[in-house]
């Protein structure tokens, strides 16, 4: 017989009373993401529930302000009749040797449910939810929905217990979700700890057809069961460039179809480049900056926007004689930015000038050529040809340096092997 179909939205990484850059806008971006998310795709839509997979708040200890928050949100969809199952994540989880949470508070005065596996004798242990505690749950739309906790670097072994504890549930509905709140590995760069796909298996094997995640703060899903919907908003600005939003799923008799929905309030960002060349004093430094900022264009917004400027390439000078606050106001003043970000990620030039005699650049480029040319001499397929290949990549170098585009440059490097006689003798067959 088949079953109805059934719609939920999947949240995770909310981060209410976000403080960082010491902004109150850029604190209530958070909330009015949260807000106006479930109020376009969970209440003008209705949606049968709402998962939280971790990580309402910033921080463990919240203020009252960001408790009202949160609030506002997890009324409005109780009036509309749609429960809300959270987890706790690694952000919001109770401090060591407490034994309550905000997160519990508000599942005490019955404005979410958290769901949350008990220590048994046979491992972690499931019960049914029933009196504002337990930890899973059978919905009227035909869902199990089964919770967990933030288990750190014990995760693998969390899994397998929780694996053995679903086997050991009474029969329900055969779609079964489980919030778990932890990374995948090969979403993001430099994530330690993070989870292989193979970790996961024993949950697929319980029966989990809807791994609800949380933790990166970037989109992704894998194997058509494992999802994470990304954070609302960017937490920093190695953030902006990340697909992020929030999951609307409708299961029926078949897999679950995850939409990731990104129409909703999200801060407009800006990001400037501008590269020294290493001969520039700090003021004509500020000056490009200033011009780069005029002749950039900003889409029209009701929102102010976030800019970041970064400093790439090489300076002459030392960090601090750039008196980059007054840059920041100049450029907030010019463009109207909410904030404005700078990054100082240019290499600082040893001798405190930027300018190298004629014979300093010579000794460089002898010394370049040589490294480049012992590379390849220990190479059998480039040995012969060495000095030729040597002299190429210095040319690509300087090109790359002075500005020239990738087309450019892959155009110089196509004519560098466009010769058949080359190809064979370079190596470049294998």
């Amino acid at each position: 017989m088949a079953c109805s179909t059934c719609t939920f939205l999947h949240l995770a990484d909310v981060h209410l009373g976000y403080d960082r850059y010491d902004s109150p806008e850029r604190s209530k971006d958070f909330f009015l993401a949260f807000r106006d998310v479930v109020r376009r795709y969970a209440i003008q839509d209705p949606v049968d529930f709402v998962l939280i997979a971790g990580d309402l708040f910033e921080h463990r200890q919240i203020q009252p302000g960001v408790l009202n928050q949160a609030q506002i949100v997890l009324r409005e969809l109780q009036q509309a009749g749609i429960p809300v199952l959270a987890i706790e994540g690694n952000h919001d989880n109770r401090p060591y040797g407490v034994k309550t949470s905000w997160l519990r508070y508000l599942a005490d005065h019955g404005e979410l449910i958290l769901l949350e596996p008990e220590a048994g004798e046979e491992g972690l242990e499931l019960r049914p939810w029933a009196g504002g505690r337990g930890g899973y749950l059978d919905l009227p739309c035909g869902v199990r929905v089964i919770g967990s906790q933030w288990y750190g670097s014990a995760a693998p072994r969390s899994i397998e217990q929780l694996a053995a504890a679903i086997r050991r549930l009474p029969p329900g509905p055969e779609r079964v979700v489980l919030m778990f709140h932890h990374g995948l590995e090969g979403q993001i760069a430099r994530y330690q700890g993070a989870l292989r796909y193979k970790d996961l298996l024993p949950l697929r094997e319980a029966g989990v057809g809807y791994l609800a995640l949380g933790h990166i703060h970037k989109s992704y899903s894998e194997g058509g069961w494992i999802f994470n919907p990304g954070s609302l908003e960017a937490n920093s600005t190695a953030e902006w460039d990340f697909q992020r939003g929030a999951y609307r799923v409708r299961w029926g008799d078949g897999p679950p179809q995850a939409e990731l929905v990104q129409d909703y309030h999200q801060r407009p960002r800006r990001r400037l480049y501008l590269e020294a060349k290493g001969r520039e004093t700090p003021e004509q430094i500020a000056a490009a900056a200033i011009a780069l900022a005029k002749g950039s264009r900003f889409q029209e917004s009701e929102m102010e926007p976030m800019v970041e400027l970064r400093l790439v390439g090489q300076v002459g000078f030392a960090k601090h004689e750039l008196d980059s606050r007054a840059l920041q106001c100049q450029i907030q003043q010019l463009t109207g930015a909410l904030l404005v970000l700078f990054r100082f990620e240019a290499n600082t030039l040893e001798l405190g000038s930027a300018a190298l005699s004629l014979e300093e650049e010579g000794q460089r480029l002898q010394i370049e050529e040589k490294i480049y040319r012992d590379l390849l001499s220990s190479h059998a397929h480039y040995r012969k040809r060495s000095e030729e290949l040597a002299r190429l990549l210095l040319d690509l170098k300087e090109k790359v340096l002075d500005g020239q585009g990738e087309s450019e440059v892959y155009a110089h490097l196509r004519g560098a092997f466009d010769a058949p006689h080359r190809c064979r003798e370079w190596g470049a067959e294998d």
